[in-house]
């Protein structure tokens, strides 16, 4: 009998986007520029110290956080945590470092490294930042990545069930 690898720790996504990292870096420190592909509504205080708070879906999936190295426009690190909804077990935190790198074509690889996301939500975690990651590359590059089907989806329904519980 085999046995089954580990799954990592971290949630690892790397992805090439079409504009220059100065133009991307404002897609994690500009409120504005985050409800585009991430958020129905947020707010950032984006200064090292500084708070986030963004319902990613407009149906109370609430993320919050603090800034906690900005260094524009190579790499923002911040911790992220679902905020509580009174379940009994407090809201895990963790960390998410972006880093951008010029890909010498005149655009950004991105790479995102989420650490410390517990196990029992971390193939959703992952599944979301993919999700989400490919928004960015879109909104980024000038172009329209239209409504989140998962910020629209309501409960019952099929997408709800399968892709939104990933979500937190």
């Amino acid at each position: 009998m085999a046995s089954m690898a580990p799954e990592p720790e971290e949630i690892v996504r790397e992805v090439r986007i079409a504009a220059s990292p100065d133009e991307v870096f404002p897609y994690f420190t500009d409120a504005d520029k985050l409800v585009v592909w991430k958020a129905v509504r947020a707010e950032l205080d984006a200064r090292p110290g500084g708070v986030f708070r963004m319902d990613v879906t407009g149906r109370g999936d609430i993320a919050c956080g603090q800034y906690v190295e900005i260094d524009p426009p190579r790499r923002v690190v911040f911790t992220w945590e679902w905020e509580d909804r009174g379940t009994a077990t407090p809201p895990a935190r963790s960390v998410v470092e972006v880093t951008l790198s010029p890909d010498g074509d005149g655009g950004t690889l991105l790479r995102l490294v989420h650490r410390g996301v517990p196990q029992e939500i971390r193939r959703g975690s992952a599944a979301g930042w993919a999700h989400y990651l490919a928004r960015l590359v879109l909104a980024a590059a000038g172009h329209d990545p239209g409504p989140d089907p998962w910020a629209t989806a309501t409960p019952g329904d099929p997408m709800s069930e399968i892709e939104i519980e990933g979500v937190q």
